[in-house]
């Protein structure tokens, strides 16, 4: 199963339509998912025609979002792979230490909320954030996050840059 993850689009302001490099990235996914601050729903609609789409809402999403189908957490079994999905994760020190507590059966946590991306593992948990691929603020580029699910395992973690 192949999973891209996105980020912090923050549209209209930073995401018109989906950025070419971006499009590229979802061809072939068999899942998408928005770690929230989408902004407005039309962009869960536009990915929403490359693969299902699964999203929680951010800081900067209204009920518009909310009322799309994004909660404030969500937890998935893809291919075995038990997923949770928060947009902010809270201060870096003791992240993974917290997200263990807050999803105790999760083994992987995708979150957004810092653009910055990450992929880090500890306290029996992985977390994963894929920035952001239209506001990368202090990085380089602006990323999304590609994971490749196979038998109940994360087979790789890719973060691409899209800028």
């Amino acid at each position: 199963m192949r999973v891209v993850v996105l980020a912090d689009t923050h549209a209209p302001r930073r995401w018109r339509s989906c950025p070419p490099r971006v499009s590229d990235e979802l061809r072939g996914a068999d899942m998408i998912l928005h770690a929230g601050d989408v902004c407005v729903p039309a962009v869960l609609d536009e990915l929403a025609e490359f693969a299902p789409v699964h999203a929680v809402s951010g800081n900067n999403d209204g009920p518009e979002v909310a009322a799309w189908g994004a909660p404030e957490t969500l937890e998935l079994d893809l291919d075995g792979l038990r997923v949770a999905m928060i947009h902010d994760s809270g201060d870096k020190v003791g992240r993974t230490r917290r997200m263990r507590r807050r999803f105790p059966s999760a083994d992987l946590v995708v979150f957004g909320h810092s653009h910055i991306p990450l992929d880090e593992t500890g306290d029996g948990v992985r977390i994963f954030n894929p920035g952001s691929p239209t506001d990368r603020r202090r990085q380089p580029h602006g990323t999304v996050g590609v994971l490749e699910i196979a038998g109940g395992e994360l087979r790789s973690a890719r973060i691409v840059p899209v800028t």
